[in-house]
């Protein structure tokens, strides 16, 4: 079951990292930092070695991929490999990878796989089998309804309160776009 943005900085202090996390959705600035959460949870539990594959349009290559997860650190105990999916497939290669470092992941690796806007006709086995040894953080879009709602908490978290007469300006000059 998917979790939400808000709660996974708390459940990664609470338990040791997993082998694999999959953050997705429309909400580019709520992904960075979910993904942030995750490097730094990263890094204070040893992860000192982080790469980063990107997935495009052009192709990729799944081989070099494959082989950097089967290959030992040089530098660190541990690392973090990083899967950019722009568009949510990764596509038969890259799910049977995928899906085959879950069933038997490295315990030296961490697998943070980012992807773009997210439905249930992106996931896939692949997808599922993140969420049977990781966790998957679904990220929803902020609605224009939700937005002033949504800043208030932001603010509060920072330490910062804000009535809704300073809210609703800020809600009114944002175009669709967190970021």
């Amino acid at each position: 079951m998917p979790i939400a943005p808000d709660a996974l900085p708390a459940r990664l202090a609470a338990e040791p990292l997993r082998p694999a996390y999959l953050i997705a959705g429309a909400e580019q600035l709520l992904v960075l930092e979910a993904a942030d959460a995750v490097r730094a949870a990263a890094r204070e539990q040893g992860c000192s070695e982080r790469e980063v594959f990107e997935v495009d349009a052009r192709g990729f290559d799944w081989n070099a991929f494959a082989a950097q997860v089967g290959a030992p650190s040089l530098f660190s105990a541990r690392r973090l490999l990083e899967l950019h999916l722009p568009t949510g497939k990764p596509g038969k290669e890259g799910a049977a990878l995928v899906e085959e470092f879950c069933a038997n992941p490295p315990p030296d690796v961490t697998l943070l796989v980012l992807a773009g806007a997210w439905s249930r006709q992106h996931g896939g086995k692949w997808s599922e089998a993140i969420s049977r040894i990781g966790h998957m953080v679904e990220v929803r879009e902020v609605r224009v309804h939700e937005l002033p709602q949504w800043l208030e908490r932001r603010l509060r978290t920072r330490g910062l309160r804000a009535d809704a007469g300073a809210v609703q300006p800020l809600a009114e000059r944002v175009q669709g776009n967190l970021l």
